[in-house]
């Protein structure tokens, strides 16, 4: 990420983007969600804050959840979300891998397993810095980024494994252009800011009062990443307070609210638009694409992230099983689903829409194909929608 577009973004933060919204672990900022084909939201747009938390309410862990929520919990440990970041020596795909190798220019790259730790070294010919790799973000479906610390500043490595191709290549965002000094070539030091955000997607309860806490965190994305800090609502219903459950479930929020939600961490509408992130590279970007998707409208409860994608279970890779969702909306004439919507039915087929309307995309030096959420009826030789 360049200079402007971190100003950029820290602008979208707000002015002081230390003080910026946190929610459980994750770093919400208040943002409005619009697209270029309607007017913007008119309403005030909802902030998922801390100061929203219940009064004292404190992180239980995902077994205590799982003693009344037994179904969900069992599933949502192998979810991408949940294997979201790990710490390094945990890795597999590093335990698997105990020498990687990647050359750009003079720059030599090396990730070798040393003991218990994977270390990250990079060589221009005469000097060589050697790091320990801490944490591994990213759970390999498409590939794994690595983060170290140096001098006290916590950094982005310069290069990332791929699991299509089994080796490392260029980080995403990074350009193919031969740094100009190791210090450049290690990676990009990230902010206090922009650590914060890393770490706060990638983990649950990994900030403490706006500050960092990775002694306190959680690997990867639990219950109360997304529900918040559960003690409250535990103790709320072991009394018999149902009514008061002092717990977030955000599929209970309006569509328009809930895309925000998950967009905090997936790139909302406004964050994409102020970073931007300008042709195919935004395809990565779920709910800004869903936003800018014709059929949108984020007040019809039947289109959000939850429509298709469930939390607390892998991702249902069968095609045949989003045909259901779609068909909700656009159905035959005379049917009942087909009076409650405007969508026409497709004259095609009922068969494997996601295969023509939602097409892939492979993102230069992504080795890895991005399922574009900007749902629409595609014509050959057409440009990618922006």
């Amino acid at each position: 990420m360049n200079e402007s577009t971190k100003t950029r973004l820290l602008q979208v933060l707000g002015s002081d983007a230390r003080r910026a919204w946190v929610v459980f672990g994750l770093l919400f900022p208040a943002l409005f969600a619009g697209q270029r084909t309607k007017p913007p939201r008119t309403t005030t747009p909802k902030t998922f804050s801390m100061e929203k938390a219940p009064a004292g309410a404190q992180i239980v862990g995902a077994a205590v959840c799982a003693q009344c929520h037994a179904a969900e919990a069992s599933t949502q440990t192998t979810t991408p979300m949940a294997l979201a970041a790990e710490p390094a020596a945990q890795s597999n795909i590093l335990l698997e891998h105990p020498r990687l190798n990647f050359r750009l220019g003079l720059y030599s790259y090396q990730i070798v397993r040393a003991g218990q730790q994977s270390v990250y070294s990079v060589s221009d010919g005469n000097k060589t810095t050697s790091v320990p790799i801490e944490w591994a973000f990213g759970r390999g479906e498409a590939g794994q980024t690595y983060v170290f610390q140096r001098e006290g500043s916590y950094y982005q490595s310069r290069v990332s494994f791929y699991t299509d191709t089994q080796r490392l290549d260029l980080t995403l965002g990074f350009a193919r252009t031969v740094p100009h000094s190791l210090e450049e070539a290690l990676g990009d030091r990230l902010s206090t800011v922009e650590a914060r955000l890393c770490f706060g997607c990638h983990n649950t309860a990994a900030l403490s009062v706006s500050q960092l806490d990775v002694q306190a965190m959680v690997p990867g994305v639990g219950c109360e990443a997304c529900h918040g800090p559960g003690s409250r609502h535990v103790t709320a219903m072991k009394a018999g307070r149902l009514e008061t459950a002092f717990i977030l479930n955000p599929g209970k929020e309006a569509p328009e609210d809930l895309v925000d939600f998950c967009g905090s961490c997936h790139r909302t509408w406004l964050m994409v638009e102020t970073m931007q992130v300008r042709g195919v590279n935004n395809v990565r970007f779920q709910p800004y694409r869903l936003e800018n998707s014709r059929c949108w409208d984020g007040a019809d409860g039947r289109m959000s992230c939850l429509t298709c994608h469930n939390p607390h279970r892998p991702r249902v890779r069968e095609v045949a099983f989003y045909d259901s969702k779609c068909l909700s909306c656009h159905n035959r004439r005379g049917t009942s689903a087909a009076r409650q919507s405007n969508g026409p039915a497709c004259p095609v087929s009922t068969k494997n829409c996601v295969t023509c309307h939602m097409p892939k995309y492979e993102l230069p030096g992504g080795h890895f194909k991005f399922t574009d959420h900007q749902i629409r009826v595609v014509r050959a030789g057409e440009p990618y929608p922006d």
